[in-house]
């Protein structure tokens, strides 16, 4: 058989080419009630991992958004700790490992290693490294899925039990440092939204350089403050540039994740300058926002909003709060919930002199400067050890 590139020096000898089912009990989850929501099946004890819960979490399960009681756990499937959980629907292959008992339906597979042939945390690496595989002979029908027929006949080559265990105890290390860097990364945010739910509140005041206080906050309605300045764009009258669709906005970060040519694009699209302010406005509780640094244009999804007695700088910051969000939250009619401008536009905002704006600017962006270092160093951490991965596995 193959032996690997990187290897602990105390083993040597060829891997060995098995199933998926020669490690593990492989099994599918279970909920068979229909509709799926009835609430006579529900809030209870028992953790119900659903796909989302998995495709949330890392080495380790994080949580679980539902619970079955007595009635739902009879028409489910319990399954131990130690066991990982695969997404076989929508996100195929996402894994994580259960550390107590919990029900999952049958768009979860259950593999419990068999602790004789598998260590698990081993086991679940190796899976991590066909997700493209399990992607590749997923089949279409209203969305894609793979079944047990493509699981347990799944070819894996692994060491000796021993060998395996060696392994996973490294990679745990690294886990841990990219735990660790992630938990960095939550409270970072967490004390920025702190900071923001004072600071807009007025919780906390900074003072002028001369120590001086700062005047009052002046009230009055968003549309003389800032405005919405969607200005329609056809991309084929006009020059090409940068286009920005909803996708391309990261939740929460405020990064740019990529943009297409405008001149393949057909649709009318909004305007922006450089500097502008882009928030995405369907379904506003996905805080979707970015402030480009150059000229483009974007989806009409997307609302360009520039300061008028504010600056952007200060806006960028303050449609990330919760008091804008709320704002946002007051919506339209129609079947699809958007965010209603007219509406947020008659609503009623304080703010401060532009000074104070100021400060306030800067204070968050220097908190946004070091969650944005800390996303990359895990970032970094992720692809060491991706890179270990490739040399350590055959």
């Amino acid at each position: 058989m193959a032996t690997p590139q990187l290897r602990f020096k105390e083993f040597d000898g060829d891997w060995s080419a098995v199933t998926l089912e020669d490690l593990a009990e492989v099994e599918r989850g279970k909920f068979s009630v229909r509709p799926r929501n009835d609430p006579r099946y529900f809030g209870g004890e028992m953790p119900f991992v659903q796909t989302g819960d998995v495709t949330g979490s890392d080495v380790y399960l994080r949580g679980f958004t539902q619970t079955l009681n007595e009635d739902g756990v009879r028409v489910s499937k319990v399954f131990p700790a130690d066991t990982i959980l695969i997404t076989i629907a929508a996100n195929i292959g996402d894994t994580t490992i259960t550390q107590y008992p919990v029900a999952c339906p049958d768009s979860v597979v259950a593999i419990q290693p068999k602790h004789d042939k598998a260590n698990t945390i081993f086991l679940k690496n190796i899976i991590d490294l066909q997700k493209d595989n399990l992607d590749s002979q997923a089949t279409q029908n209203a969305q894609k899925n793979i079944n047990l027929q493509v699981l347990k006949p799944l070819e894996l080559i692994v060491p000796s039990k021993e060998e395996q265990t060696k392994i996973a105890s490294f990679l745990s290390a690294v886990d841990e440092k990219i735990s660790q860097l992630t938990q960095k990364h939550e409270l970072l945010s967490q004390y920025k939204q702190g900071m923001m739910q004072k600071l807009f509140s007025q919780q906390i005041r900074f003072k002028a350089d001369d120590g001086s206080e700062f005047g009052e906050w002046v009230s009055e309605k968003i549309a003389k403050a800032f405005t919405n300045k969607s200005k329609s764009f056809n991309p084929l009258l006009n020059e090409s540039l940068p286009c920005i669709e909803l996708e391309h906005l990261s939740q929460n970060t405020g990064q740019i994740l990529g943009t297409v040519n405008s001149s393949d694009q057909q649709s009318t699209k909004n305007l922006f300058e450089p500097n502008s302010v882009l928030y995405g406005k369907l379904r506003p509780y996905l805080r979707k926002f970015a402030k480009p640094q150059f000229k483009g244009v974007c989806s009409s999804e997307i609302w360009v909003l520039t300061g008028l007695k504010i600056s952007n700088n200060y806006l960028f910051q303050f449609i990330q709060s919760e008091q804008f969000t709320e704002l946002t939250n007051i919506q339209s009619g129609s079947k699809m919930p958007r965010a209603d401008w007219s509406v947020i536009a008659d609503a009623e905002i304080e703010y401060p002199c532009i000074e104070e704006q100021t400060k306030i600017a800067n204070f968050l962006s220097a908190i946004d400067q070091k969650i944005e270092v800390v996303a990359q160093q895990i970032e970094q951490a992720k692809q060491w050890k991706k890179g270990l991965l490739q040399q350590m596995f055959v």
